[in-house]
């Protein structure tokens, strides 16, 4: 069995990337068999003299399984397999063979993906099975792969690709511990997003996460390189090849991706820019201003060997650099545009840049560095500062920052997890603003600030009022308030869904900045009644019987949302500003107290009797006004 009959390169690869780029399948009949495919779901496309054209839509797995092939073509690989029929033997005895769903490799690694699709979102996973008979095939496989390819010294990964399923956590250790890659909707994304700007250079991105740490084998590591000190820092001066530096280099861009890695906050790089840059550079043009990195080597990982002849007087010092061999050892800090711009140029390997490397710096220091480089260029959004302050302040000296940390996390949090009814509905770092996707981080963290959730400092860290699920330290606190926010939310939008789709569409009201904002605020409000009437402390119970006597209260929010008129809503919708939040708010309030008379949260009263004052006040002006249009007549 020859496996590399079942793969396409070159000119053949383009034209399946055309036919999987297609949501629909075609094929032509003659006149007689119309009803036949007909009633096996094909419907007419075009009739032509003496035949009819059908089409059919492809399945729902068959097109995800085509928008991962077509993700990984356009990442860059050579030769990939041709048809959902791809067969690899695991033994030497080539009638055992696994099904493969999408397999790519180009000239140093070779990737097997397992594609899981379903209609329903978010679904709860158990792959078990799938898992461990994935895993018990791939020493098999990487044997018979080897024996396909005597050639080459190919790097294989083993790929578990979703969409909609929500992997349950046994699946992810299972994944884990077998070194199976999980990639779900977010991944791909970013993955797709990449190579639309990058095109086959962003495949170095891929590797990088894939086989990090791994030695690079045949790559030239020594350069020559001056070592000076700046800011207390040791850095190292060079120029490279950009190939070189392609490869060992990685880029954090901010991505749902690299949540769990530290903070991330390059902007994705922008194909409009990076063309003109790839214009500059293969018309001769070049860049003379260095590019910042920060290499990540362990005490083996790199070395500096001093040049015979050394300047005298001089606190530099000449030498030759050996950079770590190994894949995403080098972070770019600052210039990805100015790198990438080379990706696809015939300078890449004949021309060197400019780079001024630091030395395991903290992630802290690298993020300060990035903001500080970007200052006078182009702004670091506020929500991005925010999304890296939630890393960055988490440790802080000051209490304040901690706190501030605390809220940005809970905010960026609950737009990441999968479990959190605001998934994918809070703008993190740089993503795109939608209607679905646009809950301000900003928003989470005042709303969290402004109630008593939390602890509030002083500047010089002396307590001003103790904090409802405090418990003294930002990681017990957020193992407390984060559950409960989670499972208030669910509970509003399982239960007024409706309203909390829409998002901004259709005059929603509810899950916009406003209606969050409005939302932990009411959660903080009927915490402390329950704390100051009933006793009920946070700290102490569990979080499913918090919620439940939560819920008595917020009943008559759902059915208040559920029912609403149209004044109400455009009167809701129309809420901006500082003061719209609290008038919104104070809806709320007045509207659980209108139905648990118990709840009289503080400041509702006379909120409600100044705006009824307001009212009136309106009301006689409109009066006189009137007396006066008629008294003219």
């Amino acid at each position: 069995m020859d496996i590399k009959e079942s793969l396409v390169s070159g000119k053949d690869l383009l034209s399946v990337k055309r036919e999987k780029a297609k949501k629909h399948m075609y094929l032509t009949i003659p006149y007689e068999a119309k009803e036949r495919y007909m009633s096996d779901g094909w419907i007419l496309d075009k009739e032509l003299k003496q035949s009819l054209k059908m089409k059919k839509e492809k399945s729902f797995d068959e097109l995800f399984e085509n928008e991962v092939w077509l993700t990984f073509c356009n990442l860059g690989f050579q030769q990939m397999n041709k048809d959902r029929f791809f067969k690899m033997p695991y033994s030497s005895d080539h009638t055992l063979t696994q099904q493969i769903d999408v397999f790519a490799a180009d000239d140093e690694t070779a990737l097997f993906i397992e594609c899981k699709a379903t209609e329903t979102e978010n679904k709860k996973s158990n792959f078990k099975e799938t898992i461990e008979a994935m895993n018990g095939k791939i020493k098999g496989i990487r044997n018979e792969l080897n024996k396909a390819f005597p050639e080459k010294k190919l790097k294989l990964k083993f790929i578990f690709a979703t969409k909609n399923y929500n992997l349950s956590e046994q699946d992810r250790e299972r994944l884990k511990s077998f070194r199976i890659e999980h990639f779900d909707e977010d991944t791909l994304e970013y993955y797709t997003e990449l190579a639309r700007h990058l095109g086959p250079a962003s495949r170095y991105q891929l590797l990088g996460n894939l086989f990090e740490n791994q030695k690079i084998e045949e790559i030239e590591n020594v350069i020559p390189a001056i070592r000076g000190s700046m800011g207390g820092y040791t850095y190292y001066s060079f120029s490279i090849e950009p190939e070189k530096l392609l490869k060992l280099g990685h880029v954090l861009h901010r991505s749902n991706i690299y949540k769990d890695t530290m903070p991330s906050y390059q902007r994705l790089i922008k194909k409009a820019r990076l063309t003109k840059v790839q214009e500059f550079v293969n018309q001769g043009g070049f860049f003379p201003n260095s590019v910042v990195i920060n290499i990540e080597a362990g005490k083996d990982d790199l070395t500096f060997n001093l040049a015979a002849n050394q300047p005298k007087n001089s606190i530099s010092k000449l030498g030759y650099l050996h950079l770590p061999r190994k894949y995403k050892s080098i972070y770019i800090i600052d210039g990805q545009h100015r790198l990438y711009g080379y990706s696809d140029s015939q300078y890449k390997d004949t021309n060197t840049i400019p780079v001024v490397a630091f030395l395991n710096l903290k992630q802290e220091q690298q993020v300060k560095l990035f903001m500080e480089i970007n200052e006078n260029q182009k702004a670091v959004s506020k929500n991005l500062r925010n999304t890296l302050d939630s890393d960055l302040l988490w440790d802080s000296t000051s209490y304040l920052e901690q706190r501030k940390a605390l809220s940005l996390r809970i905010a960026q949090s609950l737009g990441e997890d999968r479990d959190s009814a605001l998934y994918n509905r809070i703008i993190i770092g740089e993503s795109s603003k939608t209607s679905v996707c646009c809950i301000k981080i900003d928003t989470i963290k005042l709303a969290i600030e402004h109630g008593n959730f939390i602890t509030k400092f002083e500047k010089n860290n002396d307590i001003k009022n103790h904090g409802s699920f405090d418990k003294g330290a930002n990681d017990s606190t957020l193992a407390t308030l984060y559950p409960f926010l989670l499972q208030s939310f669910e509970y509003i939008s399982q239960n007024a869904k409706f309203e909390w789709d829409k998002g901004e569409n259709n005059s929603g009201i509810l899950s916009i900045n406003v209606g969050i904002y409005s939302l932990i605020r009411i959660f903080d409000d009927i915490i402390e009644h329950l704390r100051l009437q009933k006793n009920i402390q946070p700290i102490s119970v569990k979080t499913e019987d918090l919620v439940t006597d939560v819920i008595y209260y917020l009943e008559p929010l759902v059915d208040y949302f559920n029912n609403l008129s149209d004044t109400e809503r455009i009167e809701l919708r129309t809420s901006y500003g500082g003061g719209g939040k609290i008038k919104y708010w104070r809806r709320l309030q007045k509207t659980i107290s209108e139905s648990r008379p118990d709840f009289n949260p503080k400041g509702l009263d006379a909120f409600l009797e100044n705006n009824l004052k307001k009212f009136n006040q309106e009301s006689r002006q409109i009066i006189n006004n009137l007396e006066t249009i008629l008294k003219s007549e």
